[in-house]
């Protein structure tokens, strides 16, 4: 009874979506997880960070209200507590993950390290398992970077901040990505002094560099100090050392990158291959060096997001039992990242975009403050803006404002179905809301478009005047 058609291995998002999926095929199937169900999402990850900045956005409002004539809220928030409803969000969903919620499906569960010692066996402590398929989802950790003192000085990082029990005084969080920069912003609004450093020449890197410049003013405005350019020398003595001197802590967070989960796994034995940054190397199909075992999520290296993992291991398990194949379009992938204001993002920045077409791209953008929502909400720091390539189609949009992962979810639709921005000024958009930004965005571009007709129309029927006479 220790043969299966499929052995997941790994518990986050993309094993438990591949372990589901088979069990629904009806297939015999196992799930082997060394630590507990939920993978980082639920545990270190996108729960206990939401639930966080949740708290954070409401210590703040009540730090606020003064401006409407209500008492308002000062001093240090009590991290307990705070830390009580993040541990309360976790208890919520860990039901949904678990082995009981997994029984249903028909999938088993096996807890312990899984060691592969062939092409299609494995080992799960004194059991010896063998496979028709295997799917490998063993997700990612954080990662250090080489900066002399730092893991001698036994940094926090995205892993294990939530362990604090006091609020630090000083809080210097190395790393200015979405993780650092959520952080960051998270325990400023709850008493911290917080210093954020990115190594780059700007935060979020990855995002528009307008989207950059709106994240930094406003952690500076809550009163963040953010060192862009800065490259840490070393840490000791409680401090980190740059350039320009030291920074004391009470408190260091590092968020500076992740590496794949493939030490302990014996994927030589298994004919596995690794890329040069250590991630599980897939094909389109997700398939491994050997054509019997599969990868989804952090662990290729091609996901860092709980809703890509999910899917890529809903893909891989349908591909490996049933032989169809779902093709995962990349480029319409959306992602958020959840300060305040939310920066969300799909397909291609204005730069990617001309470095692939050329001249052919075009970009509009609108201002927050020509969003009636946000003005009625006051918060028109902001900006949405649309990419458009070949024919006018929508390959990239951004849009940083409240609410923006919600609105972005529509933008991933328009991307991923080739859709113009006139397409989607077509569909009509509740007023008044976040959403009106993309709606008003597009329908810039079907105005200019219509101001071009109507020139050329105007010429025409001026030439054809002339020839009247």
């Amino acid at each position: 009874m220790n043969a299966y058609d499929l052995v997941v291995i790994g518990g986050g998002s993309a094993g438990l979506t591949a372990a589901r999926t088979a069990g629904r095929f009806g297939d015999r199937t196992l799930l082997v997880e060394r630590d507990r169900l939920g993978g980082d999402c639920l545990w270190t990850g996108c729960v206990p960070s939401k639930a966080l900045l949740h708290v954070a956005a409401e210590v703040r409002t009540a730090r606020s209200v003064g401006v409407y004539g209500l008492a308002a809220a000062s001093g240090p928030a009590d991290l307990p507590a705070a830390m009580g409803h993040v541990k309360q969000a976790i208890a919520a969903i860990e039901p949904h993950d678990s082995a009981e919620a997994l029984s249903p499906f028909g999938v088993e569960v096996a807890h312990g390290p899984a060691v592969f010692t062939g092409p299609r066996t494995l080992t799960v402590g004194s059991r010896e398992i063998s496979f028709r398929y295997a799917v490998i989802a063993t997700g990612s950790s954080p990662a250090l970077v080489p900066v002399p003192g730092l893991a001698e000085a036994n940094p926090l990082t995205s892993d294990t901040v939530w362990e604090v029990a006091e609020l630090p005084e000083r809080l210097v969080v190395l790393g200015g990505g979405p993780i650092g920069c959520e952080l960051a912003q998270a325990f400023a609004r709850l008493g911290s002094k917080v210093t954020l450093m990115e190594k780059l020449d700007r935060l979020l890197p990855g995002e528009e560099p307008r989207a950059s410049q709106v994240t930094r003013e406003r952690l500076e405005a809550e009163g963040i100090t953010v060192l862009t350019g800065y490259r840490a020398e070393k840490v000791a003595d409680g401090a980190v050392y740059g350039p320009d001197g030291s920074i004391a802590y009470d408190a260091l967070l590092a968020v500076t990158g992740r590496r794949a989960n493939t030490a302990e796994l014996g994927l030589e034995a298994a004919g596995v291959e690794l890329t040069e940054q250590g991630a599980v190397q897939v094909d389109d199909r997700l398939r491994t060096s050997n054509a019997r075992i599969y990868a989804a999520g952090d662990v290729t290296g091609l996901s860092a997001f709980t809703h890509l993992g999910g899917v890529q291991g809903g893909a891989a398990a349908t591909d490996a039992l049933l032989g169809v194949r779902r093709r995962i379009d990349y480029t319409s992938v959306p992602w958020v990242t959840y300060t305040d204001p939310e920066v969300a993002r799909v397909g291609l920045t204005a730069e990617e975009a001309r470095r692939q077409h050329g001249d052919r791209v075009r970009v509009h953008s609108l201002d927050n403050d020509r969003v009636d929502r946000a003005v009625s909400d006051g918060r028109t720091e902001g900006f949405t803006s649309l990419v458009l390539g070949p024919r006018g189609r929508i390959v990239g949009a951004t849009v940083v404002s409240p609410r923006a992962g919600e609105t972005i979810a529509h933008l991933a639709t328009a991307v991923r179905l080739g859709w113009t921005a006139s397409n989607y000024a077509k569909t009509v958009h509740p007023y008044p809301t976040y959403a009106d930004g993309p709606w008003h965005t597009a329908l810039t571009d079907v105005y200019a478009r219509l101001a071009r007709g109507s020139r050329a129309i105007g010429a025409l029927l001026a030439l054809r005047r002339l020839v009247r006479r």
